[in-house]
């Protein structure tokens, strides 16, 4: 799939259209339903106060874009999807939202959203994981109010692949950059992210068409650099791939065997409960 940094500073995201950067999930409660926008600014949830969201048909390269930080009131997308979009407001990995018209997946929006500049000053003293959390509940507000949206969660026992540790353990170095890079092509992924292990996972999801989980133990950011030759068999182009990407070499690997002898990591097929993002109700923005 042609896929944030959430550091202190700003978050840039460049990535294939079908493949976020993704957002790592986070131990906090996210709302049955996305709360709507409210002009009332005594409310004690913060919203954006004015927000733009234009389709994006120009662009041409199938990257994405994501600004955003959590020590600040402001938030832009360029050419994203609403399922990328949802990833990122609801901390939910793509592969983990349901339902919803096809339209969410093939659609981009460019999306410039900011909040009061009161909402902007008392974020600064929050602290980054805060500042995030507080950033989605913002988003999630804003697609409320925009596109209509009403969600749930729910658990599903679905097969998935557990990522863990192979023999002789992780051959993947640390990374000193900041941020969030992830560069998806066919059979070829390099990304490196503040929790390098789940972000794996998550792109691996995609790769796949099957959820995949962190049982790693690794925490950390690090820099990964994964080769494969695709089985067209196992799951389509990933959304928004352009089907003319050439073939890797198809003398290489698996992706399961490149997994293990490059990175030192396995993939194992269970079964496991895992938590859906339900979508129950969506509709194309309103005007600006």
């Amino acid at each position: 799939m042609p896929r944030l940094a959430l550091a202190a500073a700003l978050i840039f995201l460049a990535a294939p259209i079908a493949f976020s950067q993704t957002v790592a999930a986070l131990p906090t409660p996210t709302p049955a339903t996305a709360s709507p926008q409210t002009s009332d600014k005594s409310t004690s949830m913060p919203i954006f106060d004015v927000a733009s969201i234009r389709q994006n048909v120009s662009s041409t390269d199938n990257h994405y874009h994501i600004y955003s930080s959590p020590n600040d009131g402001n938030f832009r997308a360029v050419n994203i999807t609403l399922k990328t979009l949802l990833n990122f407001a609801f901390a939910m990995p793509e592969t983990r939202i349901v339902g919803g018209p096809a339209w969410i997946d093939t659609d981009k929006f460019d999306i410039e959203a900011k909040a009061d500049p009161d909402v902007s000053d008392r974020m600064k003293n929050l602290t980054s994981d805060q500042g995030r959390l507080q950033k989605q509940q913002m988003l999630q507000s804003l697609l409320a109010d925009r596109f209509k949206l009403t969600v749930h969660r729910e658990t599903r026992q679905l097969p998935v692949y557990a990522l863990v540790l192979a023999k002789g353990g992780p051959k993947f170095a640390e990374s000193k950059e900041n941020g969030t890079t992830v560069s998806a092509k066919r059979g070829h992924l390099i990304m490196q992210s503040r929790n390098s292990a789940a972000t794996l996972a998550e792109e691996l999801s995609k790769v796949l068409g099957r959820d995949v989980l962190d049982q790693t133990g690794i925490e950390g950011r690090y820099s990964i650099d994964l080769k494969w030759t695709p089985d067209d068999s196992a799951a389509p182009p990933p959304t928004g791939q352009q089907q003319a990407t050439p073939m890797p070499d198809a003398s290489g690997p698996s992706i399961f065997t490149a997994i293990q002898e490059q990175l030192g990591l396995k993939l194992q097929p269970i079964k496991a409960p895992v938590q859906v993002l339900v979508i129950d109700h969506i509709e194309p923005p309103t005007p600006n």
